[in-house]
């Protein structure tokens, strides 16, 4: 029998530090056909010159401008072939069964869009490991809020039970290729207007939402060297923060159910003032945000209506599915 076939796919910016890590341990993955593609967003170190340097087991894609992640993940998924997708930072390395471990899962649970291993959090430029969690997998809030869950717990005895969870971070997010098919929209499998962060909890919600299940499997084990935490948020580049403010809406635009938005209105509108009052004091830079918002309203209310009616055409599929019936 083949073996499964896993496109491993690292987005660089300015990475040169961490990419040979990443890089070495995404070549050593064992029982799995792998190729792996690195996608340079326009860096000004060596990041390319690095990710040239592990030829021919990886191939680069060097992108003129900084796309953001997103679009630079889905450019890299569009030129890949493997049945199962594995997103991966250059400030996380992977166990060498990682890819295997969670391939053999899925391909034994074909409801099953992604898959999170147990990422424990890294440490320093050698990614050492360290006794804490980073990801369990995203769980997510009534406020509209979403968490990496176990985040700085110990690890030490806790989560190891496989269990279905919400979403995977992309930090070490695995997906069936199908599932990224289907969930596809016209800013990409990764919704480019995301830029950067929160591009994977809008992804979960998506596929949650065509009817995908996600699982978390304790024996995939990865470590991840986290730069963007809530507590670290005043340290953030501004234009982090900008991005960070604007996608908590854009996850609610493309997502949210009429009765979800009722359902929440009180803590989701809490939470908003909240941030609201944030970028009208102490993070100014972030209030173009809202202006953003405002200016693109039309085009992100047509791409609500094109993720709305793709929930809706699956919603028939799947229960036709169910019936044995032919869709039309």
């Amino acid at each position: 029998m083949a073996p499964l076939s896993v496109s491993i796919i690292v987005v660089s910016r300015d990475s040169a530090a961490d990419l040979p890590l990443s890089l070495a341990s995404a070549a050593a993955q064992r029982g799995v056909a792998v190729e792996i593609v690195v996608v340079d967003n326009a860096s000004s170190d060596a990041s390319r010159e690095v990710a040239r340097g592990f030829a021919p087991a990886a191939r680069l894609i060097s992108l003129p401008d900084n796309a953001g992640f997103a679009a630079a993940m889905n450019g890299g998924i569009a030129q890949t072939s493997g049945r199962y997708v594995l997103a991966l930072n250059p400030d996380c390395r992977l166990a060498p069964d990682f890819a295997a471990t969670l391939a053999r899962r899925l391909d034994g649970r074909p409801d099953v869009g992604s898959a999170s291993g147990r990422v424990l959090r890294a440490d320093g430029p050698d990614l050492a490991a360290t006794p804490r969690l980073d990801s369990t997998g995203i769980v997510f809030t009534a406020s509209g809020r979403h968490f990496d869950r176990g985040s700085e717990e110990a690890a030490d005895g806790c989560y190891l039970v496989e269990e279905e969870v919400a979403g995977v971070t992309a930090a070490a997010g695995f997906y069936r290729r199908e599932a990224l098919e289907s969930a596809k929209i016209s800013t990409g499998y990764f919704d480019s207007d995301f830029f950067l962060y929160r591009e994977d909890a809008d992804l979960a919600w998506r596929l949650s939402r065509l009817g995908w299940k996600c699982l978390y499997v304790p024996n995939a084990v990865a470590w991840h060297r986290r730069r963007n935490l809530p507590e670290r948020r005043r340290g953030m580049p501004a234009a982090a923060n900008l991005h960070s403010v604007k996608n908590r809406f854009l996850l609610r635009i493309n997502n949210q159910s009429r009765d979800e938005f009722f359902r929440t209105l009180v803590p989701t509108l809490a939470r908003d003032l909240v941030v609201l009052g944030a970028c009208l004091t102490v993070e100014r830079s972030s209030l173009p945000a809202f202006s953003w918002l405002w200016k693109n309203r039309r085009r992100l209310w047509a791409k609500r209506r094109e993720i709305q009616k793709k929930v809706a055409e699956r919603g028939v599929r799947l229960r036709t599915a169910d019936f044995g019936l032919r869709t039309p």
